[in-house]
């Protein structure tokens, strides 16, 4: 009963993680924020990844940890998953080589708006459709090679378990909101990506 007790806690605070980070990424938000604020648009960004972080990181620390291994590979097992996350971090280096990673961050925002040059259209991001390197592949990398880093792990554990399945959740439901949006901001040049390149996992139904 503890065990379940702790996994419907840990379910229902990463669920309120989700649900916040959505509505705070959603465009009606920041087109209110620019309706009341103008150009500081820029500054929100950076606000975002950092409130975020926070909000993580603060979840992170008031879950139930149950101590219940799923899990404990043995040698050399546990080398070869330690192996395969070193692959995946470098796959998510070369993934963010094709990324404005100051624009991300929301740094070249600010610089922008200090230079009088940010446009309050481009809400809180310059955005540009990359559809080369690892984005020919899967149109979310990030997303993938997040995952699979979580995955391969030499040991599981039930809080470990269950937060890489809300994880993986958050990535399926947030890539299609955030598809949404690069709909509305790139129109017929994204639908025809969609159709050549899946979403998540390198596998097109």
């Amino acid at each position: 009963m503890t065990y379940l007790f702790d996994s419907a806690i840990i379910i229902l605070l990463f669920a309120l993680f989700g649900v916040s980070h959505t509505i705070l990424a959603s465009c009606n938000i920041k087109k209110r924020i620019i309706e009341n604020a103008g150009n500081k648009i820029a500054f929100y960004r950076l606000f975002y990844n950092i409130s975020s972080l926070i909000i993580f990181l603060a979840i992170y620390e008031i879950a139930p940890k149950p101590k219940l291994v799923i899990y404990d590979l043995p040698n050399p097992f546990d080398l070869i998953s330690v192996g395969f996350q070193v692959v995946f971090i470098g796959l998510l280096i070369w993934t963010v080589r094709y990324i404005d990673g100051k624009e991300f961050l929301g740094i070249s925002q600010i610089i922008r708006y200090y230079k009088g040059t940010y446009d309050i259209n481009e809400l809180d991001e310059k955005q540009s459709l990359v559809i080369k390197g690892p984005f020919k592949f899967v149109r979310h990398p990030i997303y993938l090679f997040s995952f699979m880093f979580l995955l391969v792990r030499p040991t599981m554990d039930l809080f470990y378990l269950i937060s890489l399945v809300c994880i993986l959740i958050y990535f399926v439901v947030g890539s299609y909101y955030e598809e949404k949006k690069l709909i509305e901001r790139f129109g017929d040049e994204y639908i025809e990506y969609q159709k050549k390149v899946s979403r998540i996992f390198p596998i097109k139904f």
